[in-house]
């Protein structure tokens, strides 16, 4: 499952490399195409590395789901305590009103 699947080797056959005839390019002797050479780095993935992955991303998902309940928390007790002050208000009016 974790194994990598690689794409099946190209079977095409190598290009025919392209002959100058003489009268085209008396002087020059054709050369072999050369393939460009990238400047970007490669980048290979070892065990530690692909741990150091892991271990960054677990804790990036704990930190992240820590505020996410801390702000939860904060919404829910700030209803709760508008709730309590609203039946505070109600029952100090409805006291005066009875009196």
């Amino acid at each position: 499952m974790f194994t990598p699947k690689y794409p099946t080797p190209d079977t095409a056959p190598p290009p025919a490399p392209i002959v100058p005839s003489a009268a085209a390019v008396p002087a020059v002797q054709a050369q072999a195409p050369v393939a460009p050479v990238s400047n970007r780095p490669t980048v290979q993935l070892t065990a530690g590395s692909t741990l150091a992955l892991v271990g960054g991303g677990t804790a990036v998902v704990l930190v992240v789901g820590a505020v996410l309940v801390s702000l939860l928390l904060a919404v829910a007790i700030t209803g709760m305590s508008v709730a309590v002050v609203a039946v505070v208000l109600r029952s100090i009016l409805n006291q005066e009103r009875n009196r």
